[in-house]
């Protein structure tokens, strides 16, 4: 089923006809899947691009409310790894009255504005898309009653908390798993260049500038804690070892060589971001930011252990934005 939405008085059709670029944001159009699911696509002046988003919709939508943004890992969903093929979301939040938003693109682009256009991956302004573009145009699609909370995981884990440091006053609650808040320091610069070089075949110079220069500490949420301050913090991580996910005789425990990728690789994975998530701990202790820490005995850098996360971590962000769980 498909619902055909024009675009809003915002995009200027004088602008449309001449084929500039519009000066706001807009909904292109809107594909109903059933009752609760929409794929729904965001024209962003920044990327001068449409977005596509997946949407779940809340269980009752006779009074506006609220919207949780999910945002996907490295890859930005732009394949298979994502939340509505690798976890249980759409049942998830059957019963749960909040707007899911999930953006659909985004691969190892650390949902961040870059300061250049880069030749494989293209141009990146999430930020100014995510927190400036898309909530007005979201609000008004869906009839939200305007609190915002914000999760995601892996490469994502990061970026919820720079987004949040970015745009403080716009998420009352943040949802990071497995991720790596420090990105100027050379462990944390390391991590994101493995992400954007090595697995997005990007320039990491394309995104916040030289190595050396300011653009990675103005977006390091370590460096930037304060900033977070007021914001209802829930941050998980795993220490690595195999856990109930890696026992191969549970039907969804990847088989084979998938197995030995998730015990071994997203073992080392997850024992990195363990390190990092230790350390912005003792960071907002050190601030007396308050902030929820599930540091997890066992558990790879895996969808199982992230579906587990959004679980736990949801009575706290639905209490942010004002639900009960």
């Amino acid at each position: 089923m498909s619902l055909t939405v024009t675009a809003p008085a915002s995009a200027d059709p004088g602008l449309l006809r001449s084929g500039a670029a519009p000066s706001a944001a807009y909904v292109d159009h809107i594909d109903q899947i059933d009752d609760r699911r929409w794929e729904v696509y965001v024209y962003s002046p920044s990327m001068d691009r449409v977005i596509p988003l997946q949407v779940i919709r809340p269980a009752d939508t006779s009074v506006p409310r609220p919207t949780l943004y999910l945002l996907n890992g490295a890859s930005g969903g732009e394949n298979e790894a994502n939340w509505l093929d690798q976890t249980d979301v759409v049942d998830f939040f059957g019963d749960k009255d909040a707007n899911v938003v999930m953006p659909a693109e985004g691969d190892s682009s650390y949902y961040t504005d870059w300061v250049n256009d880069d030749p494989v991956l293209g141009r990146n302004k999430w930020t100014t898309f995510l927190t400036r573009e898309l909530p007005p145009v979201i609000d008004s699609a869906l009839g939200t009653d305007g609190i915002n909370a914000i999760a995601g995981l892996s490469m994502a884990a990061t970026s919820v908390l720079e987004l949040a440091t970015q745009a403080p006053d716009l998420y009352r609650g943040v949802g990071s798993y497995s991720g790596c808040a420090q990105t100027s320091d050379p462990v944390g610069q390391a991590y994101v260049r493995t992400v954007v070089e090595l697995s997005g075949g990007g320039d990491a110079r394309n995104m916040w500038g030289p190595y050396d220069g300011p653009g990675w500490r103005e977006h390091d949420p370590l460096v930037n804690a304060e900033k977070l301050r007021g914001i209802s913090l829930y941050i998980a991580n795993g220490s690595g070892l195999p856990g109930p996910y890696e026992d191969p005789a549970r039907p969804d425990t990847p088989q084979g060589l998938w197995w030995l990728n998730q015990a071994v690789i997203g073992g080392a994975i997850e024992v990195a971001t363990d390190v990092c998530t230790h350390n912005l701990a003792d960071r907002l202790q050190e601030l007396n930011i308050p902030a929820t820490f599930n540091f997890r005995d066992v558990g790879t850098h895996s969808w199982g252990y992230w579906q587990d996360d959004l679980h736990d971590s949801w009575p706290q962000l639905a209490a942010s934005l004002g639900l009960s769980a």
